[in-house]
């Protein structure tokens, strides 16, 4: 599960976010792509290729979308604040 006192500093508030790679947890953000590649409307890659929440979703079709990101994260760096 994401840490949410891990947060990637440029994430956009609201539900979803992603973790800082430096997360001591281990489940900070590996940058392996398949969220930016996935819901590229919604997630987008630093400089360094790990991945921030660029816009919440709005819709429910965008919010399932979202979750299946986060399911597929291979290491569980993708949050949601339940809001």
């Amino acid at each position: 599960m994401a840490n949410p006192k891990m947060k990637h500093p440029k994430n956009i508030a609201g539900k979803f976010y992603c973790t800082d790679p430096d997360d001591d947890n281990g489940e900070g953000c590996i940058a392996c792509n398949v969220c930016y590649t996935g819901a590229p409307d919604f997630f987008a890659e630093d400089e360094d290729g790990n991945a921030y929440v660029i816009k919440q979703p709005t819709t429910d079709e965008d919010v399932e979308l979202c979750v299946e990101q986060l399911e597929a994260c291979p290491v569980g760096s993708i949050g949601d604040d339940g809001e």
